[in-house]
C-alpha cells in the first residue's frame, strides 16, 4: 500500500483530537511506519514511532518467551507442574503444567471472575488466591482449549520463582535488551516511567476522554506490557533471525496444540498459529481498557503486521490483515481469526 493509501484506510484514526494508532509494517528486511491522531486526548501530544502503547493480550507471547529462556537454562519443564512452584492453587490443578498453561488447555478458571469490587488493582500474586475461590476446573487438563488469562499470570509467577527475580526485571534484562528493546516495560506503577506514554481512551458523553486502567492493568503476565512499533521492529528481526529461546523452542511455541484426544488447538505458546492460504498465520489480538490491538504475521515469507490502536473498540486485526494481504500478494478471503 502507499502512503495515501494507508492514510485512506486508517482514516478514522486521524480525526483531530481523536486517539490514534500506530502502524508496522515489516517485509523480510524492509519496515515501514505510520501513525496516526493523538497519544493522549487530554493534552493532544501526538502519536509518534515511539508511542508506548499498553500491549494487554500481545504481552503473552513475551510472556511464553521468559518460560521458555528458563527451559533452554535447564531451570524449568514444559512438564512440571505448577502447583509444585506456586502455592496456593486449588486441590484440581494438580496435574496442571506448564506446557498446558501456555496452551491455554489447563482449565483454570478466569481470575477475572473473582476480583472483589474494592477498586484496588489485582497483581499477578494475587491470581492464586482468586483462581482458588473454586476447588474445580472448567474441564480436565489437556481436554479443551479455552484462552485464560489465569494461565499467563500464573506463568509469570512461575518466571519469578524459576530465576529468582521480579518479572519485569527478568523480562528486561533477559527478553527486551537483548532482543534491542531498550525502551519497552512491563509497567510498574511507581516504580518504572513508561516514556512516550499513549494513554487509553473511550468516548464518554459524546467526548474522547481518558478510561487508561482498570482493576485488572497491574496484571503483567497476560497483558502488562508498554512499547512502541519501533521497538516492536527489533523484536520482528529477533524472532526471524536469533530467536532468544532458540530455534527449536521457538518453533514449538509456533506450532497448534495438540489435546488429549489428539486434536490440534488453535494456539502455540503465546501465538494463534493456523494456516491461512497454504501459508502459516500467526496472529494475536489484545483488548483492555483504552487499548485495542492486532498483530498479523507470517513468518515463513517474513511479513508482519502490527497495529497499536490507544482507544476503545474498533477491528484492528482485519484492517492488519488487509495491508499484510497487500504485502504477501494475496487474493481471496483470509481465514477467520481464532480469537
Amino acid at each position: 500500500m502507499t502512503d495515501a493509501e494507508l492514510d485512506r484506510t486508517f482514516a478514522a484514526y486521524a480525526a483531530p483530537g481523536a486517539p490514534g494508532a500506530a502502524l508496522l509494517i515489516v517485509n523480510d528486511t524492509t519496515v515501514r511506519i505510520r501513525t496516526w491522531g493523538v497519544a493522549d486526548v487530554t493534552t493532544g501530544a501526538p502519536v509518534t514511532a515511539e508511542s508506548h502503547f499498553r500491549l494487554a493480550s500481545l504481552s503473552k507471547q513475551f510472556t511464553a518467551t521468559a518460560v521458555l529462556l528458563l527451559v533452554r537454562a535447564g531451570k524449568l519443564s514444559l512438564d512440571d507442574h505448577i502447583v509444585d512452584i506456586v502455592p496456593g492453587l486449588p486441590a484440581a490443578a494438580r496435574s496442571v503444567t506448564i506446557r498446558q498453561l501456555l496452551g491455554h488447555v489447563s482449565g483454570i478458571w478466569d481470575y477475572e471472575d473473582f476480583v472483589p469490587d474494592t477498586g484496588r488493582q489485582v497483581h499477578d500474586a494475587d491470581v492464586p488466591a482468586l483462581v482458588a475461590r473454586r476447588d474445580s476446573l472448567y474441564f480436565a487438563p489437556g481436554t479443551a482449549f479455552r484462552y485464560s488469562n489465569s494461565a499467563y499470570a500464573l506463568l509469570a509467577l512461575t518466571v519469578e520463582r524459576r530465576s529468582g527475580m521480579p518479572f519485569a526485571q527478568f523480562l528486561h534484562e533477559r527478553v527486551f535488551l537483548p532482543a534491542g528493546m531498550p525502551t519497552t516495560v512491563a509497567h510498574v506503577e511507581g516504580v518504572d516511567t513508561v516514556p512516550h506514554r499513549a494513554f487509553g481512551a473511550d468516548r464518554v458523553d459524546g467526548v474522547w476522554a481518558r478510561v487508561d486502567q482498570s482493576t485488572t492493568s497491574a496484571v503483567l503476565g497476560d497483558g502488562g506490557i508498554y512499547t512502541s512499533v519501533n521497538d516492536l521492529a527489533h523484536w520482528m528481526r529477533t524472532l526471524w533471525e536469533r530467536p532468544l529461546p532458540g530455534a527449536e523452542l521457538q518453533a514449538a511455541a509456533w506450532t497448534p496444540g495438540v489435546l488429549v484426544h489428539g486434536d490440534t488447538t488453535p494456539y502455540g505458546f503465546g501465538w494463534y498459529t493456523e494456516t491461512d492460504r497454504g501459508l502459516r498465520r500467526l496472529s494475536h489480538h489484545g483488548e483492555t481498557r483504552g487499548f485495542t490491538n492486532a498483530y498479523v504475521m507470517y513468518p515463513d515469507r517474513r511479513v508482519a503486521v502490527i497495529l497499536l490502536t490507544n482507544r476503545i473498540g474498533g477491528a484492528p486485526w482485519a484492517l492488519a490483515q488487509q495491508v499484510a494481504d497487500r504485502e504477501l500478494g494475496l487474493g481471496g478471503a483470509p481465514r477467520p481469526f481464532a480469537f
